[in-house]
């Protein structure tokens, strides 16, 4: 069976094409669920009219299911609560000059 962890490792390869950085320390990973080999990802974007959900939603299947046990993967797209820079990690804020 995944776990959390590793599935949080592969998430680290769904880079935002505008800012070059994972979705993970920017922040818009919101939570992820590991029940046997299925995954559920719920994940955000930086503002509703961000055109690349269904680049993400592509790109958080394909890694996923290269973690070992990884049977189905389900992502969800929210903006409750929305996303705010506050969310990203120490590092992606430096990178991005905050």
């Amino acid at each position: 069976m995944p776990s959390v962890d590793e599935v949080t490792d592969a998430l680290r390869d769904v880079i935002d094409p505008e800012l070059g950085l994972d979705f993970v320390e920017l922040g818009l990973i919101y939570d992820v669920e590991v029940d046997g080999g299925d995954v559920h990802v719920t994940f955000t974007l930086t503002s509703p009219g961000c055109p690349i959900g269904p680049q993400v939603t592509e790109q958080i299947d394909e890694f996923v299911r290269e973690v070992d046990g990884v049977e189905d993967v389900r992502s969800t797209m929210t903006f409750s609560p929305p996303w705010s820079p506050e969310r990203m990690s120490e590092d992606a804020k430096f990178a991005l000059g905050f």
